[in-house]
């Protein structure tokens, strides 16, 4: 059994990594931005002993401290973010005609900053496990690699946090977290949509064995949902 903490719980893959977690008897914080509107976690934590709800908006630098105050020092074995924003549309907010400034800077803080932030917070509790996980959903999307244009904001955020979770690895070398970066499949969710190539329960399966199979030597890797390394 161990502690993990989703960030990013209410839907799609953060739903599914708090369910399959739960149900294999582990002990999971399940972060949503609004706990209010966090209809189908309500209903999941309800049928569950092992699932703790925690309010944490990824975009807020006081909500991510307030909700650390509150953990305070548990041990937490596992981190996943899987947090995000797509970026608006891809025509009218996300195209070189139609860039949206003030979504690319609302999407940065999501996306990019947030992450780095949740990371800088729970650190302790990571390096308590003695042998502490922190994986940061990212895209292919923010692969340098990916022959696709448009879609500014959600590229350049995805991005830029596989940088982050590079830079956090060369950082930690000396702490026993191990970081790396997942590209979670073309996923059947509300931002994938239901054309996508595989289910949320999919991705989510095959996040866990990464994770699973991770080892220290492995800190700073971008990975695909199926174990693949993704070229950066």
């Amino acid at each position: 059994m161990s502690n993990v903490m989703i960030v990013g719980a209410t839907r799609g893959i953060g739903l599914e990594l708090t369910k399959q977690y739960a149900d294999e008897g582990n002990n999971v914080i399940a972060c949503a931005r609004d706990t209010d509107a966090a209809k189908l976690l309500d209903e999941l934590a309800s049928g569950s002993d092992n699932i703790k709800i925690e309010q944490l908006d990824v975009a807020n630098p006081s909500s991510i401290e307030a909700a650390a105050g509150r953990i305070g020092d548990d041990t937490i074995d596992t981190i996943i973010i899987v947090a995000g924003a797509v970026g608006g549309d891809p025509v009218n907010q996300q195209s070189i005609d139609n860039i949206d400034i003030e979504e690319w800077h609302r999407n940065l803080d999501t996306n990019t900053i947030g992450p780095l932030l949740v990371a800088r917070a729970f650190k302790q509790n990571l390096v308590t496990s003695g042998n502490g996980n922190l994986m940061i959903l990212s895209s292919q999307l923010g692969a340098s690699t990916w022959p696709m244009g448009g879609m500014y904001i959600y590229s350049t955020t995805k991005a830029a946090v596989g940088k982050v979770g590079k830079i956090l690895s060369l950082d930690w070398a000396a702490e026993p977290i191990t970081v790396s970066i997942m590209h979670p499949g073309w996923v059947q969710t509300d931002m994938g949509g239901p054309q996508a190539e595989i289910t949320a329960e999919e991705s989510a399966s095959g996040i866990r064995n990464v994770i699973e199979g991770l080892s220290k030597e492995d800190s700073g890797n971008f990975y695909k949902w199926n174990g693949e390394i993704h070229p950066w």
